[in-house]
């Protein structure tokens, strides 16, 4: 398929902002969480533990070493589907945390808040934000930061659990191991209260921006391209689609409708690939209360 200037400027401008946006992700952690003594979960989280254990390592080449190992062992479970975007986004969140990390002076935001009261929370809160921000500015272009995604990923491949459980569940593993690397009890408490407001924060952050990010959005699209969008949303967003017969009542023509159901993050890119292919589409969405079945809820839970 050839590419057009318009079709490469928007990928240019896609990939553009999902790098601030990991940037953003690496600041708020870098500048704000772990200055205050905070901590997080997933692929960061894990890596500030490791970081601990072997300081000679920076957090940047572990962030990209787990999300490299997540990649390979969900590449032989479920296959190599993965999007260019998730892993340009690894690549450009291990960069962000080392540049972050080298560049930001050391504490300064400790510095001109030391004088607040519970300023270490004041800076887990903000740094939460921040990154969350980043976070769903990238989730916006179809990015992904890996880490949970991926376990989330291999662990459908067996067992319907959601999302959002996957992620409360290794998050506070992840959070509740800082209290073994801890100088001291008190210390070790510190942290994981701090790392629990942190996913708190960051949890709703990301969630505002997208609408409501674990939630899930049902989306009908008409065009007579339905074909080649649904082969493209399998392909590229590795989601399923229905198509449906449908008519055109003021016209009187018959006409083929796709549904599709996916989480919300997820809808940007479903969107943009219609677009893409037919400019004209007629496109709608809305969200749903509840989805059971394979990738979301288990059908057992109602």
């Amino acid at each position: 398929m050839k590419l057009t200037g318009k079709q490469i400027a928007v990928g240019i401008k896609e990939y553009l902002i999902m790098a601030i946006g990991m940037y953003l992700y690496a600041f708020g952690w870098v500048a704000c969480v772990i200055p205050a003594g905070g901590m997080g979960g997933g692929a960061t989280g894990l890596s500030i533990l490791l970081n601990h254990l072997f300081p000679q390592i920076t957090m940047g080449t572990f962030v990209f070493i787990i999300n490299f190992i997540l990649l390979i062992i969900a590449g032989f479970i479920v296959g190599w589907n993965f999007g260019i975007k998730t892993i340009y986004c690894i690549v450009m969140l291990s960069i962000a945390m080392d540049v972050c990390d080298a560049v930001i002076p050391e504490n300064i935001l400790v510095y001109y808040t030391q004088n607040i009261d519970s300023h270490n929370i004041l800076l887990v809160i903000l740094g939460a934000v921040i990154a969350g921000t980043g976070v769903a500015t990238s989730f916006s272009q179809g990015g992904s930061t890996g880490g949970t995604d991926i376990v989330a990923m291999i662990i459908n491949k067996y067992k319907t659990i959601s999302y959002g459980k996957i992620v409360i569940s290794s998050d506070f593993f992840i959070i509740g191991s800082s209290l073994f690397i801890a100088s001291d009890l008190a210390t070790g408490i510190a942290t994981v209260i701090y790392g629990y407001i942190m996913i708190a924060v960051y949890g709703y952050t990301v969630d505002l921006i997208q609408s409501g990010n674990q939630q899930s959005s049902q989306i009908f699209i008409i065009s007579p391209k339905y074909e080649e969008i649904a082969t493209q949303i399998n392909i590229e967003a590795g989601r399923g689609a229905t198509i449906i017969d449908g008519q055109g009542w003021y016209t009187k023509n018959p006409c083929k409708i796709i549904m599709v159901v996916t989480r919300k993050r997820n809808a940007s890119q479903i969107l943009k690939i219609a677009r893409r292919i037919d400019e004209n589409a007629f496109c709608t969405m809305g969200s749903v209360m509840g989805v059971y079945g394979k990738g979301f809820e288990a059908l057992s839970k109602i």
